[in-house]
C-alpha cells in the first residue's frame, strides 16, 4: 500500500508539473527539437521580435530553433507565397490580419486549443469574439498582445501657456477647448493643439462602425451616420484655426502627426496606440511628456477605442504544429503576460494583476499607466478582407477635408466612390 501511496503520488506531481500557467498539456513537443519560423506584415526588426518573443521562446523551449523573417524588399507576402517559402507561425495586428487570409494559409486551432485545455475567458471578450467573426467561427489565431488608443501631451508647452493638463476621463468637447488654447504663435514659432492617429482612430473608432458591410460587402461610410460624426469630431473640429489649417498646406496636404509630437515639439497632443513608447523609445525619453485617456464622446460615456490584438497564427502550412502550439500557448500565459505587462506591453488577459503591472520594469514607470485601461473597450467592428484598400479611400482627402477644401458631404461621398472600386476590383482578381 505504501508503494503504491507512493506511485500514485509521484505520478500526480508530474502531472501538476505538466500544467502550464494557462491550462492545458505538454508533450513531447517540450523535448523534441523543432524549428519554428515566424512571419509578420509588421516589418517589425528582429531586434524587437527577439526582444518581446523570439528570446523568451528561446529560453522557455531551448529545444527551438526561433527563426523570424522580418518583411523587407523580397520579403513581402506575395514574395514569399510566390518563392514557396514556409512559416510556422504567422501574427499581424488585426488592422492588418485579413490581408494575410487573401493567400489562404490559415489553420484552424480550434481542435489544439481544445487538445491544450486553452481556456478562452482568460481574455478580454472582444479579442476572442473579434477572431471567431474573422474565422466564420472557427479559430485561426490567439491573441498575444494588444493596444488602444489614449491620449500623449507635451508638459512643456501646457506649462509655456499656463494651460492645466489634460485628464483622464475628458470630453472631445473638453480636449478639442483645450486644444484650441494651445493653436498659436509664440516667439515666431507656431503650436498646434492636438492631432490624431487617422488610420488608427478609423479601425478603432469607439462607434465600431465598419469599413464595410458585412452582409452587402459595400463600404459604409455614407450610409452609416457615425462615420460623418467622427471626422467633424476627430479630424475637422481640432483644424478651425488658420495657423493649423497651414501646417496641413505645408505637410502637403497631410495632418500633422507623431514627427510634429516627439520631433519639431509643435504639437500638444497626440492621440496614438498605447504602445507609442515602445516604438519611440529614445525620442520620448528627451520630452517632458505623460498620458492621459483617449476622450469619449458623449454619446458613448466611459467607452473608449476598440481594442487592436495582434494575432498569432499557425499556418496550414507548417509542419510543426504541435510545437507552434507549445510556442503560442507559453506566450498567453500568465507567467508570459506578466512579465511582457511590466515591460508595457499591453496583456490580452481580464487578470487585474497583470493589468495593475504595466509599465513597472520601463524607463518611464512614473507614468500615468492607469490610462491605458481607464476606459472599457469598444466592441470591435466586424472585418473583411477588403478593409485595407477601403481604409485607403477613407484617408485620401483627409488633408482637404479637415481644412475645408472638400466639404465633409463632397468627402465622404468620394471616399464611398472609391472605396466601391477597390471592393470591385478586389473581387475580380
Amino acid at each position: 500500500m505504501a508503494t503504491v501511496l507512493a506511485l500514485f503520488l509521484l505520478v500526480g506531481a508530474l502531472s501538476a508539473c505538466g500544467q502550464a500557467s494557462g491550462g492545458g498539456k505538454q508533450t513531447a513537443a517540450d523535448n523534441t527539437p523543432a524549428e519554428l519560423v515566424f512571419y509578420s506584415t509588421s516589418a517589425d526588426s528582429e531586434d524587437s521580435f527577439n526582444q518581446r518573443f523570439g528570446d523568451p521562446l528561446r529560453k522557455k523551449f531551448p529545444n527551438f530553433t526561433i527563426k523570424y523573417i522580418q518583411k523587407a524588399t523580397g520579403t513581402t507576402l506575395p514574395e514569399l507565397m510566390a518563392a514557396g517559402t514556409q512559416f510556422d507561425i504567422y501574427f499581424d495586428s488585426i488592422g492588418n490580419y485579413m490581408d494575410g487570409l487573401n493567400y489562404n494559409f490559415q489553420f484552424d486551432m480550434t481542435d489544439l486549443i481544445r487538445e491544450h485545455k486553452v481556456d478562452l475567458n482568460r481574455f478580454e471578450p472582444s479579442v476572442i469574439d473579434a477572431i471567431k467573426q474573422i474565422s466564420g467561427g472557427k479559430i485561426y489565431g490567439l491573441p498575444v498582445f494588444t493596444n488602444n488608443m489614449i491620449t500623449y501631451y507635451n508638459k512643456d508647452i501646457f506649462d509655456r501657456f499656463g494651460v492645466p493638463y489634460p485628464k483622464d476621463g475628458m470630453t472631445w468637447d473638453e480636449m478639442l477647448e483645450l486644444a484650441r488654447r494651445l493653436d498659436r504663435t509664440d516667439s515666431g514659432k507656431n503650436f498646434y493643439g492636438l492631432a490624431v492617429s487617422q488610420s488608427h482612430i478609423l479601425r478603432l473608432n469607439p462607434f465600431s462602425a465598419p469599413f464595410v458591410d458585412p452582409k452587402t460587402e459595400k463600404a459604409a461610410i455614407v450610409s452609416n451616420e457615425n462615420w460623418r460624426k467622427l471626422y467633424q469630431t476627430v479630424f475637422i473640429a481640432p483644424s478651425q484655426n488658420e495657423i493649423y489649417k497651414q501646417k496641413i498646406t505645408d505637410l502637403k496636404n497631410k495632418l500633422p502627426y507623431k514627427d510634429q509630437f516627439v520631433k519639431d515639439r509643435e504639437l500638444a497632443m497626440l492621440v496614438y496606440l498605447s504602445n507609442y513608447f515602445a516604438t519611440n523609445e529614445s525620442d520620448l525619453a528627451a520630452m517632458n511628456w505623460d498620458m492621459v485617456s483617449m476622450p469619449t464622446f458623449k454619446e458613448l460615456p466611459g467607452v473608449g477605442s476598440q481594442s487592436y490584438p495582434t494575432y498569432f497564427s499557425i499556418t496550414s502550412m507548417s509542419k510543426n504544429k504541435e510545437a507552434a502550439m507549445q510556442a503560442i500557448k507559453y506566450l498567453i500565459s500568465d507567467e508570459y503576460q506578466l512579465d511582457a505587462s511590466k515591460k508595457g506591453i499591453m496583456t490580452v488577459l481580464k487578470s487585474d494583476s497583470v493589468k495593475k503591472a504595466i509599465g513597472q520594469e520601463t524607463r518611464f514607470k512614473d507614468k500615468n499607466w492607469k490610462s491605458i485601461f481607464y476606459l472599457k473597450f469598444a466592441p470591435i467592428a466586424p472585418k473583411t478582407i477588403y478593409d485595407i484598400d477601403v481604409e485607403k479611400a477613407y484617408t485620401a482627402k483627409l488633408g482637404d477635408i479637415a481644412k475645408g477644401a472638400i466639404d465633409l458631404n463632397t468627402g465622404l461621398r468620394t471616399a464611398e466612390e472609391e472605396a466601391n472600386k477597390a471592393i470591385e476590383a478586389l473581387k475580380k482578381k
